[in-house]
């Protein structure tokens, strides 16, 4: 009897360890290692959401477009951004070339294993002339952080200043409230980031937002409480024209429309855009076009 009765109380305590096991929080997950990459490229990086990026922000170039003097961050920063992929590790990111950096660059770039996936502009009407250049690879992190090295050394940027979070100003608050997302100030320049719903892949590979697959809005101030803005919606097919029809009808510039992909599923267009004026009215404006678009909710 009082055997059986201990082989009871056992079972009972095993049942209750199990129950209180699953009422416990199941770990934080480490963050991944990206030291190997960071040491290859020879420049900073952040991790957050499972991307580390790393920023090419070309603060030795001084561009104006339409006359206005541009910071860096609107839209003269570079980027590669990496993300595991089961046992290999997927890149892709934009490089800001002057026209004799882009061809050594796109060599060097394939020599060590990266796709170039799209060259072309992203704003009018500036000064110097600038191209993007957007690349795709998968594999061995480090190999490809060593691609990244000897590509950029193509080039004259500079390592990148340290960019701390700033406060909202005046005129940002007024953009944030009138679009209707917030987002951060670093260097004098407000970026928002608008994610689209569903997933999106590069040749199988999966890539997050934060791996240039969010809609992307950036602002400076340029006088008197008024702002520039940049940047690009990513779209569907019947996406495009409804949007266009909204910058349009808000007096905001389309500055260019093509793919930064070449195998994405769904098949994306990127659209680009140019404005100076009201802070709120610029808002506005971007806000009705967001409408037309499929985007995360929440």
């Amino acid at each position: 009897m009082i055997a059986r009765t201990s082989q009871a109380s056992r079972a009972i305590t095993r049942l209750l360890l199990v129950f209180t096991a699953a009422l416990l929080p199941a770990p934080a997950a480490a963050e991944s290692d990206w030291s190997a990459v960071a040491e290859a490229i020879g420049r900073p990086g952040s991790e957050g959401g499972g991307v580390y990026r790393v920023p090419f922000p070309r603060s030795d170039l001084h561009v104006t477009i339409d006359g206005t003097p541009i910071k860096t961050g609107l839209a003269l920063g570079g980027w590669a951004a990496f993300a595991h992929d089961g046992d290999s590790t997927v890149v892709d990111g934009d490089l800001v070339l002057l026209p004799q950096e882009i061809n050594a660059v796109v060599s060097a770039l394939q020599a060590n294993g990266l796709e170039i996936t799209a060259l072309h502009n992203h704003v009018i009407l500036e000064t110097p002339h600038v191209m993007y250049l957007h690349f795709f690879g998968t594999g061995d992190g480090a190999a490809l952080g060593r691609g990244l090295r000897a590509a950029i050394a193509e080039t004259g940027t500079p390592p990148p200043p340290a960019a701390p979070a700033e406060p909202a100003p005046t005129w940002a608050r007024a953009v944030e409230a009138s679009l209707g997302h917030s987002g951060a100030v670093r260097g004098g320049v407000l970026a928002i980031g608008v994610p689209r719903a569903e997933p999106i892949h590069e040749h199988g590979a999966m890539l997050a937002p934060a791996m240039g697959m969010a809609n992307a809005f950036v602002f400076q101030e340029t006088e008197n409480g008024q702002v520039a803005t940049t940047g690009d919606f990513v779209l569907t097919g019947d996406e495009v024209n409804p949007v266009i029809r909204e910058l349009r009808g808000g007096g905001i510039r389309v500055t260019a429309l093509h793919n930064h992909l070449i195998r994405s599923v769904p098949t994306l267009y990127f659209l680009h855009f140019w404005a100076t004026g009201d802070p709120a009215r610029i808002g506005q404006t971007l806000k009705q076009a967001l409408s037309h678009v499929g985007v995360r909710q929440g």
